[in-house]
């Protein structure tokens, strides 16, 4: 799943491509992933493109006062294109969900596939007069980049430290990835209660947030949009990399298996070299 990292490289990449082009064309080959229908998408056609936001894990193309949301959901992304088959898209015939033209007015028709890979469809694109009008957007929590974001006011809660990362509604941008790479540098176990953190713990926590985000915003900021899901993944300590040697201490990397997800974490540098059970048994819970 694009995370936070990823969405904000894209977003900027995608700012220097479309920022002054004008919409010629949406068209949709999946009518399932367009969740509004007013206003319509034809609204859009002829308007100029006036830059490109993000909101936790969402991309808003800012067109004219209109908003186009667009969030990728676990397998979706953003193909760029600077010669846009002319062919038009025909319903459900490939992965591709939604195709934008966007005209510059030098040359071809250039514009980006929205496309989403896998069975499991989660990917979904609004047409609003507001990003606030977006249900996701408007629940979001504060973003962890954000000039005076402060987490320790988060943590005064019951639940475990990798579910609170992962909560949307309790931070903005953070998935399943980076929430284990946060814990493996914060040397916490990821079934650790947050509200029990002490001082240390808390302060490890708080530096880690910044160090990974910013470490890999600045690792992904000018990559081509078709490198950022592998770069990612080279870039993993622990995250996809069960049975793997822990970088910091050699220790193998393990892994807890959910029914959709799983999560990884090195025994020896997050739970004293004990091995976590499953979510709701483990003892070790610091």
């Amino acid at each position: 799943m694009p995370e936070l990292p990823e969405v904000n490289a894209l977003v900027e990449f995608l700012n220097q491509e479309v920022t002054g082009s004008v919409v010629a064309a949406v068209e949709l080959a999946s009518f399932s992933v367009l969740k509004t229908y007013d206003p319509p998408v034809a609204a859009l056609q002829g308007l100029e493109v006036s830059g490109v936001s993000r909101h936790g894990k969402f991309i808003d193309f800012d067109v004219s006062g209109l908003h186009v949301v667009v969030h990728l959901a676990k397998a979706g992304w953003l193909r760029w294109s600077d010669h846009l088959a002319e062919t038009k898209l025909k319903l459900g015939a490939s992965n591709i969900a939604a195709r934008v033209r966007l005209d510059r007015g030098d040359g071809p028709t250039v514009g980006f596939d929205v496309t989403e890979a896998g069975t499991r469809k989660g990917l979904a694109m609004y047409v609003v007069a507001s990003p606030s009008d977006v249900p996701g957007i408007a629940a979001l929590g504060p973003d962890p980049l954000a000039p005076g974001f402060e987490l320790r006011p988060l943590l005064a809660r019951r639940m475990q430290v990798k579910r609170l990362l992962r909560d949307q509604k309790i931070l903005a941008g953070v998935g399943n990835a980076y929430s284990d790479e946060i814990l493996h540098a914060a040397k916490l176990s990821p079934f650790a209660i947050a509200e029990s953190l002490d001082e240390d713990q808390v302060v490890r926590l708080e530096v880690a947030v910044q160090e990974v985000l910013r470490e890999a915003v600045e690792e992904a900021r000018g990559k081509p949009a078709e490198e950022l899901k592998d770069d990612k993944r080279t870039r993993m300590r622990v995250h996809g990399r069960t049975g793997e040697a822990c970088p910091v201490c050699g220790d193998t990397v393990l892994e807890v298996t959910y029914s959709q997800s799983s999560l990884q974490y090195c025994p020896t540098c997050q739970t004293h070299g004990a091995p976590l059970k499953d979510r709701t048994t483990s003892k070790f819970l610091k």
